[in-house]
């Protein structure tokens, strides 16, 4: 079904927008007595805004947003060497004008006009050439050296009250209402810098900084984006988006970003305006409903047909679908990732909803980052619990669709639930083994993100059966285990929490009235302290063992509730011993795999089980109810 809009223009308006060749100067027929009516052109945005010389992207392909743009074609006026202007293209309903725009190699940096005439007429835009960012301590990609630490800007510090209640969306804030914004930006996150680097995580994940809906109270969490090149003015500016990024680089964190590709919020502006006709899959009034059966996506025998309300659907039918089989909008998106790289440098990207996307657009999307930034990283979420499904879509083979994703990591969902089926419910540890067998169907399941909770589902310790020791034993083993560890903000002291949007509740202290301060000890009870030197312990022999990040993994002894493991790396190991028993265990388990000489004497880092000595080739080790232990020389 046609939207109204389109209606309106006629058939005859639409088929000539769709039929040009893209490699082509096109533009749209519309109705002769429109363009008679039209009047003097007007434009309002231009994306992107800016470009970069000795881009791997050149030309780039702008859109231009305005009225009144029949007809137009673009010059370059007053400084505008180095500039050249081709492919020029506008909708059918004369409101988007799509141009090349190719940049000498030589050009300086600087602004530059854009000149877009009309037969009624002319008007100038703004289009910057700017000098590209040092890639040094930039663009640095994220491995199994890093632990993660995931931030929702909204819930973790509000360092800036002066942009909690913003003129543009006015009554949007409230911190009583779990739904509205509560005041949380990068002031706060760079006011707390030094807490994460003392708790010895690596990189930072913020969810999505776009400009999110000014109309409804959900979107405080950044994934309904109404502006693709603006940043949300709750959490601050592009500037200061930058001195976060910049700052966290001299601590030496990493800055990961949080980007949506598959879907754009309800009130973007697309919706009732279209820049191409197939710019979204559907339109508001007739389009599928994603049913999120992503196996089918993985299935040799499935169909177009079958696949289709996965990959085209509106996400919970009402998130716009995008459409990545159009050209135009498959560039879009390509370039915007390119901009917020190239404007903030970042060190990676976690890409959303990744499997409702088709995957030769991750192919190409992927390639062209490698081309410009060939370290930065992208993990991608394919919230499935089937590794079946989730290693379809890891990056470096082709499956049988026969296109290879490019992708590097994604999200370990398939270990993440055994996870809280064994440390939090008491469910027989041999789930996590046994689902670790399963490692061979990926890629490299050392590079995937691993997890005990994020900001899709309840916390960690509101789940059956939760206790702190659990909890403790649990971030033992994510810590030690093969892949790339991720912490959720306030995981580190235990908060609470149930489905969304009570697992977002506010880090105690990050907001002006807040009775205590957690990212203090002495704001922190003696229970969220005691799990929080627990993380911190943890995180800091992750750092200076390198066999717990980077050495490979062999079982040595496995019951229903004991499992070991060791981590060897080059000639260097640690022994991870686990007992999820609800009373303490004494195991016997061979140390022959690590080659270490009888008389040996191990010693536990995490300080329960003392010391040890190898005999026989065997340790014998006692280990307390729901505790761990990391045996090293």
């Amino acid at each position: 079904m046609l939207s109204y809009r389109h209606c309106l223009l006629g058939s005859a308006a639409l088929l000539a927008f769709m039929g040009g060749p893209l490699n082509s100067p096109v533009e749209a027929q519309a109705p002769a007595a429109i363009i008679a009516s039209s009047g003097a052109p007007i434009v309002d945005s231009v994306e992107p805004p800016n470009w970069w010389t000795g881009h791997t992207i050149n030309p780039v392909r702008l859109l231009i947003h305005g009225q009144n743009l029949f007809g137009a074609h673009v010059v370059m006026s007053g400084a505008g060497a180095g500039l050249t202007a081709s492919r020029e293209r506008v909708s059918a309903s004369g409101t988007y004008l799509f141009v090349d725009i190719s940049i000498d190699p030589k050009s300086s940096p600087g602004a530059r006009t854009l000149k877009i005439v009309t037969p009624k007429g002319a008007t100038t835009a703004e289009f910057d050439i700017d000098k590209s960012l040092p890639t040094a301590g930039r663009y640095q990609g994220f491995s199994p050296d890093d632990v993660i630490y995931l931030i929702m800007p909204d819930r973790f510090s509000d360092g800036d009250p002066s942009n909690d209640d913003p003129a543009i969306s006015r009554g949007q804030y409230d911190r009583t209402n779990p739904k509205k914004y509560h005041g949380g930006d990068l002031q706060g996150i760079i006011n707390h810098l030094q807490y994460l680097k003392d708790l010895g995580v690596t990189a930072i994940w913020i969810t999505p900084i776009y400009d999110n809906d000014n109309k409804i109270n959900a979107d405080y969490h950044g994934y309904g984006a109404i502006d693709f090149y603006r940043m949300e003015e709750h959490f601050g500016t592009l500037a200061k988006l930058r001195e976060l990024v910049d700052k966290a680089h001299s601590l030496g964190l990493k800055v990961i970003q949080d980007e949506v590709a598959n879907h754009t919020g309800q009130n973007h502006p697309w919706v009732h305006d279209e820049p191409t006709p197939t710019w979204y899959n559907g339109t508001l009034q007739n389009h599928l409903d994603d049913t999120w059966q992503t196996w089918t996506l993985a299935d040799p025998h499935g169909t177009a047909q079958e696949q289709a309300s996965t990959v085209n659907g509106w996400f919970v039918n009402v998130l716009p679908d995008v459409n990545q089989n159009d050209p135009e909008a498959a560039q879009y998106e390509i370039q915007n990732t390119l901009w917020w790289l190239g404007a903030a440098g970042f060190d990676g990207i976690r890409e959303d909803t990744f499997s409702y996307v088709p995957r030769s657009f991750w192919h190409d999307w992927n390639a062209a980052i490698n081309r410009q930034y060939p370290n930065v990283h992208v993990v991608g979420e394919v919230y499935d619990g089937d590794c079946g499904v989730v290693s379809f879509f890891q990056g470096g083979r082709k499956q049988a669709d026969g296109i290879d994703t490019g992708v590097y990591s994604l999200f370990d969902f398939p270990l993440f639930y055994p996870s809280r089926r064994v440390f939090a419910q008491g469910n027989s540890i041999q789930d996590l083994v046994k689902q670790e067998a399963h490692d061979w169907m990926f890629t490299d399941a050392g590079h995937l993100v691993t997890f005990l909770g994020l900001h899709d589902m309840q916390r960690f310790m509101s789940d059956t059966g939760a206790t702190p020791q659990g909890l403790e034993l649990a971030q033992t083993f994510l810590l030690t285990n093969r892949g790339i560890p991720m912490i959720y903000y306030g995981d580190e002291i235990g908060m609470l929490g149930g489905n969304d949007p009570d697992n977002r509740r506010d880090f105690p202290g990050g907001f002006p009235g807040d009775q205590r301060d957690a990212f203090t000890s002495v704001g922190r009870t003696p229970q969220e302290d005691e799990i929080f030197q627990h993380v911190r312990t943890l995180t800091h022999l992750r750092s200076s063992i390198a066999s717990l990040r980077r050495g490979i993994q062999k079982n040595l002894y496995l019951a229903d509730q004991q499992w070991v493991y060791a981590r060897i790396y080059g000639g260097d190991f640690a022994l991870v011993a686990l007992n999820n028993d609800t009373k303490p265990a004494t195991f016997t388990f061979p140390v022959s795999p690590v080659l270490v000489h009888d008389g040996t004497t191990l010693t536990d880092k995490l300080g329960g089980a003392g010391t040890v000595q190898v005999v026989h080739g065997t340790v014998t080790l006692t280990l307390p109810a729901r505790t761990g232990a990391i045996l090293t020389r």
